[in-house]
């Protein structure tokens, strides 16, 4: 009876200094925010730098941020560092209606978040169709001071690109469109909520080239060389004034895991 009272005194002390690995588990490391509509976001800040933003891609989360470089490489040289689950993905919620994701839903949640955090300035990147979601804030809110499009072409400035119409017909169950077959398999062999990345691909914003034109700001666009999935990152190029092209190594998956696309948006951002 001693040696257990003292095994369960040296597991409450663990669990109540954080030096179980239990503990560590069942704790998260961040927070959540209520949207303008009440969906409730996940995010994590680290750092006290100058803020930077990153969006993540399509059945992503912000925790894929740590599997690169960038996020360590963002925080080691100074800034303050802020991850989120898009509405749909990871642990923030995920509505099943049209307007939980239409009418710049997912712009708005990171604007919101911005606020919520009093952000006076900041910083964002994307990447892939974080980097659609990033252009809409540009667009939309003066607060952005500098922008990193990574992984995508001019093709999302079609209000009826191709590919994200076939994307959420194929979600939906329509089997006859086989250019998105891969990406179907991918989200199929794994626990996403279909019907809630269905909706992000019905309702994905689309920035004009009227609009990118009047853009002032500084924006970078990276990459991969053997990246074709977004269409034609020269013609974005030419769409948004001043902005800077870049070319990293690898595929659409690979690229923004390099140093030299860490390198790249870390020496922009400075």
């Amino acid at each position: 009876m001693k040696k257990l009272s003292i095994s369960l005194c040296l597991l409450i002390f663990m669990l109540i200094s954080g030096n179980c690995a239990f503990a560590q588990q069942v704790t998260p490391a961040g927070s959540y925010y209520s949207s303008f509509d009440g969906v409730k976001i996940y995010y994590e800040v680290k750092g006290d730098g100058f803020p930077v933003i990153l969006v993540h891609g399509f059945s992503g989360t912000g925790e894929g941020w740590k599997k690169g470089q960038l996020y360590a490489d963002l925080f080691t040289a100074g800034y303050k560092v802020i991850i989120l689950d898009q509405r749909g993905n990871g642990r923030s919620d995920k509505p099943h209606t049209d307007a939980g994701y239409a009418n710049d839903a997912e712009a708005k949640d990171i604007m919101g978040l911005a606020t919520s955090l009093g952000l006076k300035q900041y910083d964002i990147v994307g990447y892939s169709r974080g980097s659609i979601i990033t252009s809409r804030v540009f667009v939309l809110d003066k607060r952005v001071k500098k922008a990193v499009m990574g992984g995508m072409g001019d093709a999302y400035t079609n209000p009826e690109w191709p590919r994200r119409i076939h994307a959420y017909k194929a979600l939906m169950g329509d089997t006859s469109f086989h250019d998105v077959d891969g990406m179907i398999k991918y989200i199929r062999s794994n626990p996403f909520d279909q019907l809630a990345l269905a909706y992000q691909q019905k309702w994905q914003p689309s920035t004009n080239k009227q609009e990118l034109a009047k853009v002032k700001i500084p924006v970078l666009l990276i990459n991969g060389t053997e990246d074709h999935d977004g269409g034609d990152e020269i013609a974005l190029n030419n769409a948004i004034p001043g902005s800077k092209l870049v070319h990293v190594p690898g595929d659409h998956n690979a690229a923004s895991h390099t140093p030299e696309f860490s390198k790249a948006v870390v020496d922009f951002l400075k």
